[in-house]
């Protein structure tokens, strides 16, 4: 695939930050989404070139672990571009929503490597979704974290949602959805949501210190890791299928369009003069 809205490069091991005592085996695969005008935003196409990179990094023996990050220092990435998204979703992308973000996740959880999200800015919506299931997650102190799925109309009926539950808990998990409000660095760092914050400048290199320490270890060892804590979140798989055809036909409402109306146009939304939110 012929990337524009993703950038797809490998770094060898050796030239790794900290690895002059070291010198280790393999390389790392470099995900950047590389939207910068829009905060690293994504499009049908976007996710399309997100998962061949991911599949890209999957079939390279040489990669032993795969960091995903947004261009720019503003934003690692802000979840779904709503000036892309219509009545029916998306577009004609993959997937009932015009997005195949169900395959996307997948293979974020199922590459046999791991996978560190480098936040260098902001994770909001759907960009909050990805970082959260990499398998690691690395932050700059100038990170900021949240939902707005409710605001604009939308929601992440799957992995996003219940699994972020068995991060930071369960009330937690829904105090960051229903409120979306935006937390710190130090907030994520605190509730268990990032394993590590450094200064902004210091990123990179503390990034690449631990691709360097996962390099030295053995690769089946990890695999077999990952699988493993993957086995007790498998059945989450098959909520988002049904998750993604409810959202959907959601998607098609007028509550939903009043959301991401009322976001492109920077105005607060009016839900339940939309039609729908009545009870």
């Amino acid at each position: 695939m012929n990337f524009t809205d993703v950038r797809y490069e490998t770094q060898q091991g050796t030239a790794l930050t900290g690895t002059a005592g070291g010198q280790p085996e393999g390389a790392v695969a470099w995900i950047t989404i590389n939207r910068p005008e829009v905060r690293n935003a994504f499009r049908a196409r976007t996710v399309d070139e997100l998962i061949a990179a991911f599949r890209a990094a999957w079939a390279d023996p040489e990669v032993g672990a795969v960091v995903l990050t947004g261009a720019g220092d503003k934003a690692f990435c802000s979840g779904g571009d709503q000036k892309e998204r219509g009545a029916g979703g998306y577009g004609a992308g993959a997937g009932g929503i015009g997005l195949d973000m169900h395959g996307l996740h997948g293979v974020i959880r199922n590459i046999p490597k791991p996978v560190i999200a480098m936040v260098n800015g902001y994770a909001i919506g759907g960009g909050h979704v990805l970082h959260v299931l990499c398998d690691l997650s690395i932050a700059a102190d100038t990170a900021l974290f949240g939902q707005t799925g409710p605001r604009v109309g939308s929601v992440d009926p799957g992995f996003g949602t219940a699994y972020l539950a068995r991060i930071v808990g369960e009330k937690k998990a829904r105090e960051i959805w229903y409120l979306c409000r935006q937390y710190t660095a130090t907030d994520a760092l605190a509730m268990g949501l990032v394993n590590r914050v450094v200064p902004a400048g210091e990123l990179r290199a503390e990034t690449e210190r631990w691709c360097a320490e996962l390099l030295e270890k053995s690769p089946t060892a990890l695999r077999l890791a990952k699988f493993s804590f993957n086995a007790d979140t498998a059945h989450i798989d098959g909520i988002t299928e049904m998750g993604y055809s409810a959202l959907e036909l959601y998607y098609q409402t007028a509550e939903a369009m009043e959301g991401r109306n009322a976001f492109v146009e920077r105005r607060k939304p009016a839900f339940r003069k939309a039609g729908r939110g009545k009870t």
